[in-house]
């Protein structure tokens, strides 16, 4: 299932596979390697600098799932289940 949200072409997007249907955004973005714990992505969220599907997400918590892309750091990562 794809969301609407489409990453420009030529811009590289990491896969993060999940086995369940859906992963919270701090769980995201520490499985991918883009911060080390979950008091940094609670940080980072919290300050606006992630994006989910285009739009600033301040919600650690937020669920995401197959085709949501998340932005951060000037890295994209999809996810995929």
């Amino acid at each position: 299932m794809e969301c609407g949200y489409i990453a420009r072409t030529g811009e590289k997007v990491e896969i993060i596979q999940i086995r369940d249907e859906n992963i919270k955004l701090g769980q995201a973005l520490k499985l991918s390697g883009a911060v080390e714990s979950g008091v940094e992505a609670k940080i980072v969220i919290q300050g606006g600098k992630v994006k989910v599907n285009g739009k600033v997400e301040i919600q650690r918590g937020k669920k995401l799932v197959s085709g949501d892309v998340i932005q951060f750091n000037g890295s994209q990562f999809r996810i995929e289940g």
